[in-house]
């Protein structure tokens, strides 16, 4: 059972989504507890490969309110877990024109917190203006089903 913390709306619009990896994240306990109140922001987050390990960059956890001084800074660095074999695939993957980790949600997987990173492209102004009309398409086509039900 797996609940969504926080959800990068921007990613699937700005970026074309060509492949999903699930990462476990690592966290200090107050941004944990930060968390379960979601209280987190992900849209100009992404990722990146420094030294073989995989890290998460931008992601911002606001401090926890009912902690004392010794709380986390909102915006550092964030390793990913992910094993060696697909970080050698993802760096390969990433070396590509065009190509970017960009994370999709944030999410609790049992008492872990999880992150749905994307291999994604970016999109043209014209593809997303493509993607805005069949999303619109689709819509209209499914209020004309639910009339006639």
């Amino acid at each position: 059972m797996s609940k969504t913390i926080v959800k990068n709306r921007k990613a699937r619009h700005e970026y074309e989504i060509v492949n999903t990896i699930e990462a476990g994240i690592v966290l200090l306990g107050t941004e944990v507890k930060s968390l379960r109140n979601g209280k987190a922001n992900m849209t100009d987050a992404y990722g990146r490969i420094r030294n073989n390990e995989l890290w998460l960059i931008n992601l911002h956890i606001s401090p926890y309110t009912m902690s004392t001084v010794v709380n986390h800074e909102p915006m550092r660095d964030r390793k990913l877990l992910v094993s060696k074999l697909e970080l050698k695939k993802l760096n390969r993957q990433i070396e590509e024109k065009g190509i970017t980790l960009v994370p999709l949600k944030l999410f609790f997987k049992g008492h872990l917190v999880k992150v749905d990173l994307a291999l994604a492209r970016g999109k043209k102004s014209h593809d997303k203006r493509a993607s805005i009309a069949e999303r619109d398409m689709k819509r209209d086509l499914d209020r004309q089903n639910k009339i006639r039900y």
